[in-house]
């Protein structure tokens, strides 16, 4: 992810992650995509239930539950063994994680021991006496999603009523004293929705937005002629810096994030240059201190049947099960080719990527879009959006 207010606004600099040897166990987490030791945030897909119908759910959720989802005692071995390997962050996502009657006993269990637990939802479950569970069990942030405003988000959700429900399930977040944000994954059909968004953020008075970049998975596939064009990526991600900038210079302390296409922070950096930005050099050391992509290093996923890949969106490629070897085990196993390619990726990424000055900074972006647009894991990113002169010019 790309911090937008906190590179492009200077809210964090070197020196504050540096303050803490960069180490996960230590860093605060808004600081925590700076630590060096990279130990994994961990998407774990509790369910694959949902009580919507996304058409870009990269988990293809269904209405009801699966026989093979872990079961609580198996949650809490797998969140035991987590928490001992140093996992700093556990996202509970779905599928509706809150469909899982166990959610907050298993939300409680990973923050006693010490990992600070997310939740990634839908909103629409969450009641006054839900919110104050959440808040209870130790959840120390609630990410809603939308897909923008009123009509157009009851559409992709697949769900009349979805939006207010959603709104709903913030106010209720808000009341019980949660930290919540917005989570938007951009595409052609919602682009002119972001100011909108930008809106909402304002007008709800909430700390974090999160813009996603359309990643084929999932039923997320089908909508790969939705994606951005290049041009179309350029015009919005500078939209995006200038509101960011905007709410800033006002006063307005939100943290604002690009998620899944590391160009961006590229992009930012070239476009702060051009500016006479003085601090350009401290952002190119936190871009560097970043690292890009981290799928298969920083970020993993564990499904509902506890399964293990590079991350949520990717499930061609599996490294174990959690039911037969612990998670800790199979994340450090050396011998598996995939993984330890994934935490290399200098040596293998074929076409721009490999070409490419920015390789060290965006981590040749994510190799489940390649692979789903050219048939090899090492193929570039078709999502890049930088000019050849911009990835080649010293």
């Amino acid at each position: 992810m790309i911090g937008v207010s906190k590179l492009y606004c200077g809210t964090v600099e070197p020196s504050d992650a540096l303050r803490y040897g960069r180490r996960s166990k230590d860093l605060p987490s808004h600081l925590l995509q700076f630590s060096s030791d990279k130990k994994p945030v961990v998407v774990w897909n509790t369910t694959r239930a949902c009580n919507l119908r996304c058409v870009h759910c990269y988990a293809s959720a269904v209405n009801q539950s699966h026989e093979t989802e872990l079961t609580t005692e198996q949650g809490y071995t797998l969140i035991e063994d987590m928490a001992a390997y140093g996992v700093p962050v556990l996202l509970f996502s779905g599928g509706e994680p809150l469909l899982r009657a166990d959610l907050m006993e298993l939300a409680g269990f990973a923050s006693d021991r010490g990992m600070r637990a997310v939740l990634s939802t839908n909103g629409t479950l969450i009641d006054e006496q839900t919110a104050v569970q959440l808040k209870d069990s130790g959840i120390a942030y609630v990410g809603i999603s939308i897909d923008g405003l009123e009509k157009v988000n009851d559409r992709f959700r697949g769900v009349k009523g979805a939006f207010k429900a959603a709104l709903k399930g913030i106010e209720n977040c808000k009341m019980a004293g949660l930290k919540v944000g917005l989570r938007f994954t951009m595409n052609k059909a919602n682009a002119d929705q972001v100011p909108g968004i930008f809106d909402l953020v304002e007008e709800m008075d909430l700390e974090r937005v999160c813009f996603y970049h359309l990643v084929y998975s999932g039923r997320g596939s089908a909508l790969r002629d939705q994606d951005l064009s290049h041009d179309d990526t350029r015009r919005l991600v500078d939209y995006i810096i200038d509101r960011t900038k905007d709410m800033h210079e006002r006063g307005l302390k939100k943290e604002v994030l690009t998620v899944d296409n590391h160009a961006d922070g590229i992009y930012l950096y070239l476009r702060m240059l051009k500016e006479r930005s003085p601090r350009v050099s401290e952002v190119l050391e936190l871009l560097r201190m970043n690292g890009g992509n981290s799928s298969g290093e920083g970020l993993a996923c564990v499904s509902w049947d506890g399964m293990v890949y590079a991350d949520q969106f990717w499930r061609e490629h599996c490294f174990g099960n959690v039911l037969s070897r612990p998670f800790s085990e199979i994340w450090s196993d050396q011998t598996e080719p995939l993984l330890s390619q994934l935490r290399e990726k200098k040596g293998h990424v074929t076409g721009r990527c490999a070409r490419c000055r920015w390789l060290d900074i965006c981590g040749g972006n994510f190799r489940a879009r390649a692979e789903a647009v050219t048939g090899e894991i090492w193929g570039e990113d078709p999502a890049c959006y930088l000019t050849d002169d911009e990835i080649g010019q010293q």
